[in-house]
């Protein structure tokens, strides 16, 4: 995707499916973590832009640092008064691991069907068997789609069980 923002629909729609179970904001994160490896070779004028963290091995390391960066967090906020918006210090670890490690692998499979530069399979293939295997339109279509009714399934749970499902878990 050329904006990490469309990765989130995907996202919205797993967490209504299960929200004390996948941490949506561990999803995002997960996802703006990876994005900064095209970010930096993208300024730096350098190809490919997709590189080690753009595997799923890559990846797998992404989202451990992003279980480790929320488990550093929380412990230091039971220290130190850290801030709480999103209320992610009482997420649960669980619910962090999952999100995070479906953050970081449905970005390198949705961003195999859109960009060349991509190995996921790396290093034992250099082949991404899914580029161009579906128009780049339908992706997002289909990312913008998942986060709409990510979004009204939450909306609607929220108003039939008073919970706050976004935040709680």
């Amino acid at each position: 995707m050329p904006f990490t923002p469309f990765h989130f629909g995907p996202g919205a729609a797993l967490h209504s499916a299960a929200p004390k179970r996948i941490s949506f904001l561990a999803f995002c994160s997960a996802n703006v973590l990876i994005d900064v490896e095209p970010l930096y070779y993208l300024l730096s004028d350098q190809y490919p832009v997709h590189r080690f963290f753009h595997t799923y091995i890559g990846a797998t390391l992404v989202g451990i640092g992003a279980f480790v960066l929320f488990a550093v967090a929380r412990a230091a906020a039971a220290r130190i008064r850290l801030p709480n918006p999103f209320r992610w210090q009482q997420l649960r670890l669980q619910a962090v691991a999952v999100g995070a490690g479906l953050g970081v692998y449905s970005h390198v499979f949705l961003d195999s069907f859109m960009h060349p530069d991509i190995k996921p399979l790396a290093p034992f293939s250099d082949a991404n068997p899914l580029w161009k295997a579906i128009p780049v339109d339908v992706l997002y279509w289909f990312c913008v789609t998942a986060g709409a009714i990510g979004l009204v399934v939450i909306v609607l749970r929220r108003g039939a069980t008073g919970a706050d499902d976004v935040h709680h878990h």
